[in-house]
């Protein structure tokens, strides 16, 4: 929905609701989070590439603005979890990076950046902290494997800043903490670990009694299977709540879930002192910020407000300086490739390499008509290329000639596969640098079939070759063989604009320090 129709359906809302309600959005990476003509600033992870804690202010500054003007008013922002794990896919782009300290300095700027707009809450999430499973909460078990000591020196240390600081509201994550459970009960058995959405010694007896944390509590979406997978529904929503969370997230059937809880509150299950606390908190929360006071037209605002706020051009400005500082030269082994020169390497192969399409990424190009007439990152890269006077062309492997050559109808010929087997010198002739271009959003890259073609950068040693991620920033462990790696984070067209400006500045151009370990923990990444 545009921003225009987010406020038109939230002035209903808050019309007809007897209580001002709280109506939540994901600004992780900007007020695109609340609306898609909002403002995108930029992923977690390319702001930590900066180092720079401004730009998170300044992200919690226009997701604030941007969120009241639709008449919402919780930000399920900022994404504090702690990046221990590279294959932790779930949070690799939307963590700051995998130094407690750093997380903590840019959570609290995105959520005094969010303050700057009065009348909007912060929930950070996820609690007790993601980012050490590879696994997803949203389709499986996620373990948090520290105990006490190591929790608070990192994950505690966080959320300790953030709560020390104002923060509003917590989201619990599904997310199991076996080590720390065995120390408080080491009797504890597998069957009854609980994720903390379902765990008191979690929710309460952490969050509430050790941090001291007396706002709001909400569940991650309650149909996701790390909780899901625990018990019937019944049973889990109203364990949820006693376990110290004051609301829970998301329903199946609201009528379903309304008398799930009705029944679980008549019979006992939930006791009138609990509920009495949950419902504290919740309307405390709302008191607090004087939402009981204020008319629809003060909870919502007027068109030309958000006309202001989604048009501001100082909010458009930021992405850009954003994408000039992370841009972050990881690997650099052979130190004469940089920078790019015409002169030099004037004709450029680049290497297109992708990942597996998920099913839910083909699904949402079928229903939204996604890339139709719409050039690719490589494409633009290309064009860019060329601009500064490169001849940069796109390589197509042979596999991709097979294809190309069925679909028009004509037999299959297994000849144009195994014509990618050439003598080296033929291979390297009419190129003279390679640019290996990862645009791999999850998952691992799909090098393809050919043998002695292009797709896999095999020829590191004969030829120049460039490597660059302009999404997932863990392209090493599967390319551990190239020697100058470059990662980007987005392949927006700022983004690519910076990038071609730095490869032919050089490598004082690349700003970024790695977040995260690009080098993924393995010792032949550094080869």
């Amino acid at each position: 929905m545009s921003g225009q129709m987010v406020l038109n359906q939230n002035r209903i809302l808050q019309k007809y609701a007897k209580v001002p309600v709280f109506i939540a959005c994901n600004p992780e990476q900007g007020g695109n989070g609340v609306c898609p003509d909002g403002t995108f600033v930029s992923s977690q992870v390319k702001i930590g590439a900066t180092g720079k804690s401004e730009y998170a202010q300044a992200m919690g500054r226009i997701s604030g603005a941007q969120i009241k003007a639709t008449g919402c008013n919780m930000a399920f922002a900022p994404v504090v979890d702690i990046t221990y794990n590279w294959e932790c896919e779930e949070v690799l782009a939307r963590a700051y990076g995998n130094d407690p300290k750093q997380i903590a300095t840019m959570g609290k700027a995105f959520m005094d950046g969010l303050h700057e707009t009065e009348g909007v809450y912060c929930c950070a999430k996820h609690f007790p902290g993601n980012g050490q499973d590879y696994r997803d909460a949203h389709m499986s078990n996620n373990i948090n494997h520290f105990g006490y000591e190591d929790w608070m020196a990192s994950y505690g240390h966080v959320y300790q800043t953030l709560i020390d600081n104002g923060l509003d509201a917590i989201m619990g994550g599904h997310i199991m903490m076996p080590t720390y459970m065995q120390e408080l009960n080491p009797d504890i058995t597998m069957d009854e670990m609980m994720p903390a959405t379902l765990c008191p010694e979690i929710m309460t007896g952490l969050l509430r009694d050790k941090l001291g944390f007396n706002g709001m509590v909400v569940t991650d979406a309650s149909h996701m299977v790390g909780m899901t997978n625990r018990m019937k529904r019944k049973d889990m929503l109203p364990k949820a709540i006693n376990s110290g969370c004051d609301m829970f997230l998301f329903f199946n059937d609201p009528e379903e879930d309304f008398n799930i809880m009705l029944d679980a509150y008549v019979n006992g299950i939930i006791s009138e002192e609990r509920m009495v606390e949950a419902l504290t908190r919740i309307l405390g929360l709302k008191a607090a910020k004087g939402m009981h006071k204020m008319s629809t037209e003060e909870l919502c605002g007027t068109d030309e407000e958000l006309a202001a706020a989604l048009q501001n051009p100082e909010f458009k400005a930021v992405a850009p300086a954003i994408s000039k500082d992370a841009l972050t030269l990881v690997k650099y082994k052979d130190e004469c490739v940089l920078p790019l020169s015409p002169d030099r390497t004037k004709r450029i192969m680049l290497v297109n390499i992708k990942g597996p399409d998920s099913p839910m990424a083909k699904l949402a190009a079928v229903a939204m008509g996604m890339g139709k007439g719409k050039k690719s990152p490589v494409e633009k890269f290309c064009e860019k290329l060329n601009e500064k006077g490169f001849e940069a062309f796109i390589y197509e492997s042979p596999l991709d000639k097979v294809m190309k050559e069925v679909a028009a109808g004509k037999p299959f010929n297994l000849n144009l596969y195994f014509a990618g087997k050439n003598a080296i010198a033929d291979f390297v002739s009419g190129m003279d640098l390679v640019i290996s271009f990862f645009d791999v959003a999850n998952s691992h890259p799909v090098f393809g079939m050919s043998k002695g073609g292009g797709e896999i950068p095999w020829y590191v040693h004969e030829i120049p070759v460039v490597g660059i991620s302009v999404n997932k920033p863990t392209m090493l462990a599967d390319a551990p063989m190239l020697r100058t790696y470059i990662n980007t984070y987005d392949s927006n067209d700022d983004t690519l604009d910076a990038l071609v400006d730095a490869l032919l500045t050089g490598p004082e151009a690349f700003k970024g320090s790695d977040p995260i370990d690009s080098y993924c923990g393995m010792w032949d990444t550094h080869m």
